[in-house]
Parts: C-alpha cells; structure tokens; sequence
C-alpha cells in the first residue's frame, strides 16, 4: 500500500535523543531554548515559543490577545478543526467566512463584512501552504483596531513576497505533528516579533509563570502548554533536513501537475513561484469516493478533504452561504504525499489514474 502520507526519522534523531537523556535534558530546558533559537534563526523572527502541539499554540496565542466569553474571532470556513476549537474553547464566538474561488484560503473581501463590535482576532489560516493575502488582512486589522494570528501549521518554510508565513501578524502558530513537513512527533511553536506578546506566551505555557521558582501570587491566566527536551532533540535534527524536504516536495508536486494534467483529477494550485510550498497534493475530482475506492483497489491510500467548520453544528456557526468552501469539501481528495514518499511511488499512482480512467 502507498500511504496517503510518508515521513522519516532517523539515526541523527535518536542519537540527539539519546544525548539529551543522558544529560537529564528531558522536560523543557536547554535543548527546548536550542530549538527555538534554530527556528528563531530560519524564520527570521525576534521569538519562538515552543508548546505542547499546534492546537495548544493557537489557544496560546488567543489566550494572550485576550479572547474570551463572546468575543469573536474571524476564520475561514476550511480547516483544520482545531482553529475553531481553540476559540470556542475559550468562550469565544467562530465567525466563519468563505474562502476564495480556486483556492481554499479566506476570502479578504469577506471579511470586512464579518466585522461587528465583538470581534477581537482575524485568524487567517495558510492552507497547505498557501499565503491569505496579509497585506489586505492586515489593513482591515489596522481600521478596526484588531489582532491578527496566522494559522501556519501547514506553512513552516513558505512563503511570500514579504517573507515567511506565520510571520506577518501580531503571532504566528506551527504545528509539528507527524504530518507536516518537519515533525517532532507532535508539538507546535509560536513566533512573534513583539516583545510583549513574547512574555505574555512564556508565561501562558506555565500556567501564568515561567520560572522554576514557586510564585509569589498568581499573575495571568495560564495552562501547561509546556514542550520537552526530548522532543527538541528530534525538532534540531528536522529542521536540519528542512531545505531538502522543501525541494523534494516541490518535485513531487511537479510530478502531479504534470502526469495528471490530462485526467479528472484538478490539482488545486500553490504558487511555487513566490515561494509557497505544498505539504500535501490536492485535487478536486468528481465522484470522489468512487475514486477512493478504485485507487485502494490498486494499493494506493488516498484522503477526502475534511468537513466545513460550518458543519460542526456545537460551534454555533451563524448560517451563512459557503458556495466556494463546499466545493472543496465535496470533491477535494489528498493524493499519497510527505517528505519520505518516492518519486517512484508517485509515478505508480499517475499511472494507476490513467489506467483506471
């Protein structure tokens, strides 16, 4: 069976585990301060936080811009569950908007409509790597005095004309879960530029404190979001093999648009040109499920694309017409992906389309 998704770890991993344990770096300390200086360094940003795992970093993050009780926070009606989860669990109100014709990432021109006296965030969500348009994002941010988070769990080493995804807001959010491009088995990271914002993270991560001292009082509301030295270990040696993933993932999706270009399988597009980078390949094709099966048939796994927040009814999600995200939860399908699939592996699965067409 050819995965629908293919990592590795290694020896490189195991031996800085090893190293790590050895030297009693197992909770969070030096090696975790190793780690988030290395991202600090490849991202080009003043400060990385690691947590527990991306869904941690987002409650992080809107924690810090302090989002509670029925206050709203503006997201795209694609993605993962957890973008949504993360502001309901804190009270807040999911206000969801459609996403752009070709692309499964928000609608700017949707979201000025979606303003009201209660929303505190814009949560734009870079999809498989693609970019939300910042510059306009960042403009309705500005009029309406509001914080922006980058949802960039599926963007670490894409880009922009202006830089880095994850990179161009108020915070940033990562995700290093095994199905992303670098993994540390599961963990996350958040990045800023501001100082402020910086403290108040660290200290969220330890339930209000960071430090190994006992308080004196209780300063700010918190949790145990707190990353490892073990994990570290394996998120130094990842970052290290990060360029050569980038690459090879551009030629697996180089692979796809052309040996499918010529069959009911549309590749959804991400712009390598300026530096995006697509973690997974995604098609829309008709009778998506008949495809699954016939592709399982042959020994190849495949994905369909997830629900609509919308769908998760607990949400509350006001009703509201989403034409373009429905699209991309009908037909959407994720082909066999991932830094460790083989070239050779993607060329059976374009054969294997072809031959079934």
């Amino acid at each position: 069976m050819i995965p629908w998704w293919s990592t590795s770890f290694g020896e490189l991993e195991i031996c800085r585990i090893a190293e790590s344990v050895r030297s009693n770096n197992v909770s969070q300390g030096v090696v975790t301060r190793e780690f988030e200086d290395a991202l600090s360094a490849y991202l080009n940003v003043r400060h990385v936080v690691a947590v527990s795992n991306g869904s941690c970093a987002l409650l992080a993050a809107l924690i810090a811009a302090g989002v509670g009780p029925g206050d709203e926070v503006i997201l795209p009606n694609r993605t993962w569950i957890a973008t949504a989860h993360a502001v309901r669990l804190l009270g807040g109100r999911v206000v969801a908007v459609d996403v752009e014709r070709d692309r499964p990432i928000i609608d700017v021109t949707a979201i000025e409509l979606a303003v009201t006296s209660r929303t505190k965030v814009i949560l734009p969500v870079h999809m498989n790597g693609r970019s939300a348009n910042m510059e306009v994002i960042q403009q309705i941010a500005r009029r309406h005095k509001l914080a922006v988070i980058e949802d960039a769990a599926q963007a670490i080493g894409s880009r922009n004309r202006h830089g880095y995804l994850g990179t161009q807001s108020d915070m940033g959010c990562f995700s290093l879960s095994v199905a992303k491009t670098i993994s540390t088995g599961q963990g996350g990271f958040i990045v800023t530029n501001d100082d402020h914002w910086a403290e108040r993270l660290r200290g969220i991560r330890t339930h209000g404190v960071e430090s190994t001292k006992d308080p004196e009082s209780w300063a700010m509301l918190g949790f145990n979001f707190r990353f490892t030295d073990v994990l570290a270990s394996i998120g130094i040696e990842q970052l290290k093999l990060l360029s050569d993933r980038i690459a090879h993932l551009k030629e697996i999706y180089a692979c796809y648009a052309e040996g499918l270009r010529e069959s009911p399988f549309a590749l959804i597009p991400v712009d390598l040109d300026t530096g995006e980078v697509p973690v997974y390949n995604e098609f829309l094709v008709e009778n998506r499920e008949n495809w699954i099966d016939r592709l399982a048939r042959n020994g190849i796994e495949s994905r369909p694309f997830y629900p609509d927040v919308d769908k998760a009814t607990y949400l509350g999600v006001a009703k509201n017409s989403f034409p373009n995200s429905r699209n991309f939860s009908k037909e959407g399908i994720y082909l066999p992906s991932g830094p460790a699939q083989s070239l050779a592996s993607i060329a059976q699965v374009v054969k294997t389309v072809h031959d079934e067409c």
